[in-house]
């Protein structure tokens, strides 16, 4: 009985939160492979991304990650709080002589959900 007990409040307890979202006109595959945009495919997406942005506030980490692919770089700030960031134009990295580069900026909050997006 014990063990059905705790069964059933540990699916409840994951079955409980927000579903991945389904982005419109997003090319999701041709995001994750353009690591630190180095192919220059994330900055013609910009835009269909920011349009959505609702979408990915109050996500979890790893579904973010799960939608997006890992983060180009990742911070971790006061309070347990975390950035993620996404190359939009090629990252130094890449061998581009490009002075300034663009980045889609995720913040999450201490819980790990997604809190702020926004282009810097």
């Amino acid at each position: 009985m014990r063990r059905l007990f705790a069964l059933l409040s540990f699916l409840l307890l994951f079955s409980c939160g927000k579903a991945l979202p389904e982005l419109d006109n997003f090319d999701t595959e041709s995001w994750k492979a353009d690591r630190n945009a180095c192919l220059n495919k994330r900055l013609i997406m910009k835009d269909v991304l920011l349009d959505q942005k609702d979408k990915l506030l109050a996500l979890k980490e790893t579904q973010i990650v799960s939608l997006l692919g890992r983060p180009d770089n990742n911070e971790l700030y006061e309070r347990n709080q975390k950035f993620y960031y996404y190359y939009l134009t090629p990252a130094p990295t890449c061998g581009t002589t490009t002075i300034t580069t663009v980045q889609l900026e995720i913040r999450f909050n201490a819980l790990g959900y997604s809190k702020e997006i926004y282009i810097k």
